[in-house]
């Protein structure tokens, strides 16, 4: 039984999920379908590639990712299949696969233009429905990707945060992800570190890595291994870390490395 899963930034007030898995089912009835995410900002490309990075070690490898955060709706932008080493990929080209791609190869791209495999009616609003549901419902009926389009070259990145290295002990990492809870992610991972740290940004001091929220006291700032690739992560023990500290992403974390 093959996977498709969704990422989109459609929001469960309207019908336009549903749609979309109402087409990819009249195509590939077998499939089974997992809603990763539908609550991405609107419009806001970066958070929906995250969702992307995070949650795609957790398929396997011939799952198709679907990925709707389309702001360019109806313009020139390519709408892209990809395949890759962790699954394929169905998105416009756009960034929104930029985290992803930028840990993997691409085997093969393919500009999403054979009318075929796309509904018969094309809207100029709803790619969603009507290339991007149909193409993801045609690869796990195993059409080959190359029969779909053109080939695809240079898709468009997306500029991925790195920690600046500024001596042995010291570095200035970036918080890449504001999650619901305002919990921080940053682009430092424990790696980065190799042990101890303190961690400062908005004028607070962290004074230790921690293992986990309960090492901290409510209300209390905690630093430590978060799940998405052992990428640190800055948080309030039962509280909100990015409104009380009034930061969101791109926010510099100076970080101290205790050097053995």
């Amino acid at each position: 039984m093959r996977i498709i899963t969704l990422i989109t930034d459609f929001g469960h007030s309207d019908a336009y999920v549903g749609i979309m898995k109402g087409v990819i089912l009249s195509i590939a009835p077998h499939v089974v379908i997992v809603d990763l995410c539908h609550q991405v900002p609107p419009q806001d490309v970066r958070v929906g590639a995250f969702t992307l990075y995070q949650s795609v070690p957790f398929f396997l490898p011939d799952a198709v990712h679907v990925v709707v955060v389309d702001p360019g709706v109806g313009s020139e932008r390519p709408a892209l299949a990809v395949r890759t080493d962790h699954g394929m990929f169905v998105a416009p080209d756009n960034g929104v696969l930029g985290f992803v791609l930028a840990s993997t190869g691409v085997q093969e791209a393919v500009s999403l233009t054979n009318p075929d495999y796309r509904l018969p009616a094309v809207s100029n609003t709803f790619h969603g429905r009507d290339v991007f549901a149909p193409a993801a419902a045609y690869l796990v009926n195993d059409v080959p990707m190359a029969q779909m389009g053109s080939p695809a070259a240079n898709l468009v990145a997306l500029s991925v945060p790195q920690p600046e290295i500024i001596s042995s002990q010291r570095m200035i990492g970036h918080v890449i992800h504001n999650d619901r809870f305002g919990n921080l992610v940053l682009d430092v991972t424990a790696d980065h570190l190799g042990g101890q740290a303190t961690f400062e940004l908005a004028g607070h001091i962290i004074d230790r890595l921690s293992r986990t929220f309960a090492d901290g006291e409510p209300g209390e700032l905690v630093a430590y291994v978060g799940s998405t690739y052992h990428h640190v992560e800055i948080a309030i023990r039962n509280g909100n870390a990015a409104q009380a500290l009034g930061v969101d992403v791109g926010t510099p974390v100076l970080i101290r490395r205790e050097v053995m």
